[in-house]
Formats: C-alpha cells, structure tokens, sequence
C-alpha cells in the first residue's frame, strides 16, 4: 500500500469540524471508553477534550492511526484491525500485542513489524 492509500484510509478517523484526528472515533473503533484511550496513548484524560491539547492529541493519536490504517489494509476491514490490535500477540514480544506496545510507547515496533510482513518477511 502506497502512502497516499493509507492516508486515505486514516482520513476516517478524522473530526469533521477540525484538520485534527478524533478521539472519540478512535476510541469507538477500539472499543474503549475516552479514559483508557488517554492511558493507551500517555495523555491525560481532559486533553482528550481541550480544544488547546488538538496539535498535542493529533501528535498521539497518529501513530494507533497508521497502525489501524495499515493493519485494516492488511485484514480487510477496520473491525478486523481493532480485534488485531487488542487481541493477537505479536511474536517475538513475549506474548504482548499491539495494544500492550503501544501503551509501552512502542508504536514503531508496531509499525515495523506490520511493514516487514507487508513485505512478506514473516517473525
């Protein structure tokens, strides 16, 4: 998938009213309330909400996004992506999955791993 497709494809989680990627959109896709989004991504929970925080959100918001896009891609649909993110260990990461290296701050393992077996290198 070329970059134009994935930002296409992550142009879904976008706010209608804003240039900014929605929380709540996110977070539905996911299957978790405002709160646990707020841990999963390292911010506060009323950041989620201040207008003034929506550069601050966006910035953490992007990487589950690309994760999503790309995952949704590679499974064929977004619900697929979302049951991935949450459930499916990852192999070589002792049993964590996506969601569990992502609260960790490790979106670019994440992002690595998805573009290698993209790439047909399968761990």
């Amino acid at each position: 998938m070329n970059t134009a497709a994935l930002d296409i494809r992550a142009s879904r989680f976008g706010d209608e009213r804003t240039p900014f990627l929605s929380a709540r959109r996110v977070a539905e896709l996911l299957g978790v309330n405002l709160t646990e989004l707020a841990g999963l991504i390292g911010v506060a929970r009323n950041t989620l909400a201040a207008k003034t925080s929506a550069r601050k959100v966006d910035a953490a918001l992007s990487p589950i996004v690309r994760i999503l896009a790309m995952a949704g891609e590679m499974a064929g649909d977004e619900q697929r992506a979302a049951i991935w993110f949450k459930h499916q260990p990852i192999p070589g990461w002792a049993g964590k999955t996506a969601y569990d290296l992502v609260r960790e701050g490790k979106s670019d393992k994440v992002l690595a791993y998805l573009e290698a077996v993209r790439s047909g290198i399968y761990a």
